[in-house]
């Protein structure tokens, strides 16, 4: 197990990551890279980055394919090609895992009282997500290569509600798990999410560790004083944060993480920390800071990068 973070395929994040002590990284942004479907040369630069990976001592332990709604009709296509060129790059440098989320079939009625939109239930959709994630999945398994759903639910307040990942909510997990037979569909395990929805993520990984094909590390915090004033729709309450910065209780994730046999790292995903982040001039909507945007045009990220690192740090054991 090493720790790394999230990053495109660029050299010099490489190099940033040798010289500041990392392991791995994930390639994220791969939709937009130089290895997206619409490259046809990109056998070369794939070769060329992950050689140069290798030269600095880092694994890339997943490759984070498309982020978006894999089941919107508009995005089919895309999709399609997406993951499947990523499994082709996976398998050409060895690397185990490709990643992104599932997506979701949304179907919408109208609330005849209000007039508001309503989400149909996903869960009656899963039919339609294993018409299109089983055949990648053994296309993925001829190639010797994983697929793991990142479960964020992409919804306001950090909750699976009017949302486009069919994972977001825990319960989800067994129903995909038990309707395939597909045993390389996992989970990029994420603590911060079960947190936002007061899932115990020690709990979490004892019940679904076998399934965990990669995670990102990344923590969470419960305002409790504005959970009992507000409730939990209301920003604030939850927030995503740097380890080290929140409630999980690393110690114990990497132990139940070791013993479940997990095999792979622990990267850092950043970019959500409402202190340790490059600051704008002003702060997103569901971050409240100090009066007059002192932390304007502060450049913390990297600072709350590092930080998480060195925390995570000792809890992880040396590779032998």
């Amino acid at each position: 197990m090493r720790i790394g973070f999230l990053t495109d395929a660029s050299i010099g994040a490489l190099d940033w990551a040798k010289e500041n002590g990392f392991g791995s990284i994930e390639w994220n942004r791969f939709d937009t890279s130089f290895a997206a479907p619409e490259n046809a040369d990109w056998k070369t630069p794939v070769s060329e980055f992950a050689a140069a990976a290798r030269e600095r001592g880092l694994r890339i332990s997943a490759i984070g394919a498309l982020y978006k709604n894999p089941l919107d009709p508009l995005q089919l296509d895309l999709a399609h090609a997406t993951f499947h060129r990523a499994i082709d790059v996976a398998s050409l440098i060895g690397v185990r895992t490709i990643s992104g989320f599932p997506g979701s079939v949304i179907e919408v009625t109208s609330n005849l009282r209000g007039g508001n939109p309503v989400y149909d239930p996903t869960e009656n959709t899963l039919p339609r997500l294993l018409e299109f994630w089983e055949p990648v999945a053994r296309y993925a398994a001829d190639k010797g290569v994983r697929i793991a759903f990142e479960h964020c639910p992409q919804g306001q307040f950090h909750l699976p509600v009017m949302h486009y990942n069919f994972l977001g909510q825990v319960a989800m997990w067994e129903r995909l798990f038990n309707a395939t037979q597909c045993e390389n569909i996992g989970i990029e395990w994420d603590a911060s999410h079960l947190l936002c929805q007061f899932v115990d993520p020690v709990a979490n990984i004892h019940k679904f560790g076998r399934k965990i094909f990669h995670v990102h590390a990344k923590d969470a915090f419960i305002n409790h004083q504005l959970l009992a004033a507000y409730g939990i729709c209301h920003h604030g309450v939850a927030e995503h944060r740097w380890p080290g910065f929140g409630q999980a209780n690393w110690a114990e994730i990497v132990h139940a993480l070791l013993r479940a046999g997990y095999d792979s790292d622990l990267n850092l995903e950043g970019w959500h920390d409402p202190v340790l982040r490059n600051h704008d001039l002003a702060p997103p909507a569901d971050i409240t800071l100090a009066p007059a945007s002192r932390q304007a045009g502060q450049r913390l990220e990297a600072s709350g990068l590092l930080l998480a690192k060195q925390w995570l740090q000792q809890f992880v054991p040396a590779e032998c």
